[in-house]
């Protein structure tokens, strides 16, 4: 067994790129890949998922005490050959200047030896003092190696080796040129995510073939090889469920190209909660499925704004559902396609019509990062209203803003960290929809899921 922590010294040094490579080259001798990401993102999972033939599952200080990181994380490796973790930024980047966020806590924590991507344009020599301070900057994190990015060709990778083999203890375990075939657009957020890219499988194919050729992948694996008697960590429970129900409720999921933005944890809690997810096309299908609630996640709606526009008669059926009581949950994407309509660039188009606003896109974010708020005692679920002054703890991407949206539309999260909808409200309530600029996960500090559904159940007696 395996496992390891993918990291760099810097954002943009490659991780994401190199992790989908070893996910797929492994998965491509037989292996059984488990894939982590840290941090709150969606776009890298995905890829990640594709690669390693599994769900990507994500790991998040902000969101997720240290039990339970160290629970999912051994849950969802179980029976793997090798699992792979994403490290974010750079190892030692957090938002705690002492590093209890970090790429290197996560490594302490989960008990990662470390593999370091360093982009290596414009450097030589150089290169080994940044090794040295970053094996004396926190000797608890064990660095098994390093893989070279972005080479410009032989003459520097001989003096990056020569460099790193004189000064310091770690193994050059790839060195990778500028191969075009490592390319994946990138837009708004990071990567363009793989649920829009028809190509996706080639081109992770393509990556692995790369990092087969560049890394040498029997050192990795005697590397990160788990010592026997550490690989059982004490399992933290699950985050609570309701208790067994007598029927299931059905729930629309809107699944494709501009809506695809879903964490596995929410998708396997509506099943323990009861629910049965039914999925639906915004960009093919003209009607709803027979169903009792509707989600609608986040994506990139802008990128997608003729399809959208065009599938008329959905966007009615959207429509009239929640004007007729249906309940509904959207976040982000899904809040900007239940507008009045979406503008980006020289476009506009026309959406569901139920939220009184128009959607405009800017080229810079609005709110990204991590949000908190606290619910009022006007919110829709009955269980999130429960939870009386709780700060909630989530996050936000999002570089669109409402306009025109009337100061007296109900409103019932007030944030206290992040934008939201204007720096200070978000969760817009009209009939029984409920949507929010803030990106929720269903863990033990926010079981959403159990509250949303328990909310659609009561709503269809």
């Amino acid at each position: 067994m395996n496992r390891l922590l993918i990291s760099a010294a810097h954002k943009s040094s490659g991780k994401t790129l190199i992790s989908i490579g070893l996910c797929a080259a492994y998965r491509n001798r037989g292996m059984r890949v488990s894939a982590f990401k840290k941090g709150p993102d969606y776009i890298d999972p995905l890829w990640l998922g594709q690669a390693s033939g599994q769900p990507c599952w994500n790991l998040d200080f902000f969101t997720m005490g240290k039990q339970e990181i160290q629970s999912c994380f051994f849950r969802h490796q179980h029976g793997a050959d090798i699992t792979l973790v994403e490290g974010n930024k750079g190892l030692h980047d957090g938002l705690d200047v002492l590093g209890s966020d970090s790429n290197a806590a996560l490594a302490t924590l989960l008990d990662l030896p470390v593999v370091l991507v360093l982009d290596v344009s414009g450097i030589t020599r150089g290169v080994a003092p940044l090794l040295t301070g970053y094996a004396c900057f926190d000797p608890q994190v064990r660095i098994a190696g390093v893989i070279l990015n972005r080479v410009a060709g032989p003459r520097q990778e001989g003096k990056l080796c020569a460099a790193i083999e004189h000064y310091t203890d770690f193994p050059v375990l790839g060195a990778i040129g500028r191969a075009p075939q490592l390319a994946i657009n990138e837009r708004h957020l990071g990567l363009v995510p793989e649920n829009e890219d028809h190509g996706a499988a080639q081109r992770i194919e393509q990556i692995a073939s790369v990092i087969e050729d560049t890394v040498d992948l029997d050192t990795v694996l005697s590397l990160t090889a788990v010592p026997q008697g550490r690989s059982r960590f004490p399992l933290a429970s699950s985050p609570p469920g309701p208790a067994p129900l007598e029927s299931k409720v059905r729930i629309g999921i809107a699944r494709d190209r501009a809506f695809g933005f879903y964490y596995p944890d929410d998708l396997a809690a509506f099943g323990k909660a009861g629910a049965e997810l039914v999925p639906f096309d915004t960009l093919n299908d003209n009607q709803l499925p027979e169903v009792d609630g509707l989600f609608i996640g986040g994506g990139f709606p802008e990128c997608f704004l003729g399809p959208l526009s065009d599938n008329a008669d959905l966007r009615e059926a959207i429509r009239s559902f929640i004007e007729g009581g249906g309940p509904a949950y959207a976040e982000c994407g899904g809040l900007m396609y239940l507008t009045r309509s979406i503008r980006w660039q020289s476009a506009q188009a026309s959406m569901v019509g139920v939220i009184p606003a128009d959607t405009e896109v800017l080229p810079r974010p609005v709110g990204r990062g991590y949000m908190q708020f606290r619910t009022s005692v006007n919110h829709p679920w009955p269980l999130a209203r429960d939870s009386g002054d709780k700060l909630h703890h989530v996050h936000e991407f999002h570089y669109s803003r409402l306009n025109g949206l009337a100061s007296d539309v109900s409103t019932v999260l007030s944030v206290e960290r992040g934008y939201g909808l204007d720096g200070s409200r978000d969760g817009i309530h009209i009939h029984n929809l409920l949507a929010t600029y803030a990106h929720q996960r269903h863990l033990q500090e926010n079981p959403w899921v159990d509250a949303f559904v328990a909310f659609v159940r009561g709503a269809r007696r």
